[in-house]
Parts: C-alpha cells; structure tokens; sequence
C-alpha cells in the first residue's frame, strides 16, 4: 500500500471529538468514491485498518469512526479473545451519539475535494453491520453493506422504511451470536416496505467469517463476500 493513511479528529455534534483513520487509494486520480467503514466490537484495530487500506487499494476513499470515542481513549482497540472488555464500550453506545459520529464521518467525507460527493457508500462488520444499517436510514448512500450486523432488531429494523439506498447483508449460517429470525424479520420488513436489498447466507460460516484474525474466519465465505460487496458498489454507483 503506497496512499496516504493517517488519522483524522472529527468534530461530533455533540461537543466530542472523534479520531478516525483515513486511507487514500495509492493510484488513480481524485475524486474517488467515498467510502465509510464501521468497526467491529473490538476497535479501529489493524484488521479494520488493514480493510480500510484494502478499499483504498480498490479506489475508494476511505474513513473508518472510531465509535468507543465517547468510553474509552483515541486508538482504543480490544482483543479478539477478550469480549467481556468490549461490553462496556459497547453499552456506552447510544442510538444518538451513533448518528451524530455517522453524520461527522458522512461530512468528512462530502467536504473532502478528492471524493466525489454522489457517489459515498458504507459498510459495516459485526456492530459495524448494525451502524451500517442505521447509517442507510439517515443519509443518501449510494450503497452499503452490512456483515453479520446483530441488533438490528428489534429497534432499528423499524427504521426499515427509511433506508436510502440498497442494502447488501451477510450473515452466518453457524452464527451463534445472532437468532436466524432476525435476519428473516429484517427481509419481512425491507420486503413490506419495498426496499431493495440482497440477503446472502454463507450455510457453513460462523460470526467474524471475513476477519482473518478471528478464530471463525472462513476463507472461502471471505474471498466471495469480498467480490461481492465490490461489485455491489460498482453496480450501485454506476461507475
């Protein structure tokens, strides 16, 4: 990877400061697509950060939020094999300050002159994919995409009616951490209110599939999500 990567302080809305990394493509000319990347339970640690340069490497521009800003220091990350350490950041998680770190990223993003302002997509991994879906029901996305995001339900998922743009989901067919209904309940609800979206299901895949940090990381479900979502964005920006 040979762009630019560094981090960022955001102003929230709400009187906060927020860090964020920001990876740049290394090749190609500006504008580039806008990309935002939300973390998983565990921090901006080097598999987000290592994803965020992956996107760069594919032409986006890329911000990923650190979401733990209001709980924990800037750079705040936890280990893949100590969740309990990520419960606290985690229940310091108000819908709210969500959408306020959404909207300074989406800014960030819209008043960058090396993005082009139309076309800014999203993803999210874990409680990313639920941010993700939260951040589709509040601003003009071109695309996004959620992995395995639990806790849509019950709440957001009512938010369904509000969505912007496609929705792209993945989830876990092993998955132990997120009831299967909810995934039939999100596609009952997306259906009645007439979204589009795509529901993929990887039979043999746990939670965490895509992280190759992860005990659960399953490489096949990983390399195929990956084409996937890519030409997703593609096809939805029409680029």
């Amino acid at each position: 990877m040979s762009g630019l990567q560094t981090f960022v302080q955001l102003q929230v809305s709400d009187g906060t400061t927020m860090q964020a990394y920001t990876s740049i493509p290394p090749h190609g000319k500006s504008p580039f697509p806008g990309l935002i990347l939300f973390q998983e339970a565990f921090g901006v640690n080097h598999h987000i950060r290592k994803l965020a340069d992956r996107f760069a490497e594919e032409g986006y521009l890329v911000i990923a939020p650190e979401l733990f800003h209001r709980s924990g220091p800037a750079g705040v990350t936890i280990d893949y094999t100590d969740f309990q350490a990520a419960m606290p950041h985690m229940q310091a998680i108000t819908v709210e300050g969500l959408e306020a770190d959404i909207k300074a990223a989406w800014n960030w993003l819209q008043d960058n002159s090396q993005v082009t302002n139309e076309h800014i997509v999203a993803t999210g991994y874990c409680l990313g994919g639920r941010v993700s879906f939260l951040a589709n029901a509040l601003l003009p996305f071109k695309a996004v995409a959620s992995y395995y995001g639990g806790g849509i339900v019950p709440d957001l998922v009512k938010r369904a009616a509000s969505l912007h743009a496609p929705h792209l989901f993945f989830w876990g067919g092993k998955d132990q951490h997120i009831p299967k209904e909810h995934a039939e309940i999100i596609k009952n609800e997306l259906t009645n209110a007439g979204k589009k979206f795509v529901n993929v299901e990887f039979s043999d895949a746990e939670h965490g599939f895509f992280c190759d940090e992860r005990t659960s990381f399953n490489a096949s479900a990983a390399e195929l999500a990956w084409g996937l979502t890519l030409e997703f964005f593609i096809q939805k920006m029409k680029i």
